[in-house]
């Protein structure tokens, strides 16, 4: 009903100037693209790690979800000693771990981040 949502700056003219020019770096950038591809090696390398912890790993492009056995840990746990190895991810739903690197991330720091993920799990 009118009043019960509203948005101070969405849709106005600056907003859609710089949401436009987003969208242009996403294109110019091959920044889809690197999400794709990326994504790809990081699902089959989380998919590739032996561990009782996991128990299915699930994305599309470089937006991953690891499942984690509640039985063996929480994901909140998983995420803490993420954390002290130097990566951020965050927790939903009790069980699962949510990546979400950053579109521009490289491939050698996607690896450095699996090395960490598979010394914690």
């Amino acid at each position: 009903t009118p009043g019960t949502h509203g948005s101070t700056f969405g849709g106005n003219p600056l907003a859609c100037a710089v949401a436009l020019e987003a969208l242009n770096v996403l294109i110019e950038e091959n920044l889809i693209e690197n999400s794709a591809k990326l994504g790809n090696y990081f699902l089959k390398e989380l998919r590739s790690i032996n561990s009782p912890l996991i128990q299915e790993v699930r994305g599309k492009g470089l937006f991953i979800g690891m499942e984690i056995n509640p039985s063996k840990a929480s994901a909140r746990e998983i995420c803490l000693k993420l954390m002290e190895c130097g990566i951020l991810s965050k927790e939903t739903h009790d069980t699962v771990v949510r990546f979400a690197p950053p579109l521009i991330i490289s491939p050698a720091q996607l690896d450095m981040a699996l090395a960490a993920i598979r010394q914690v799990l």
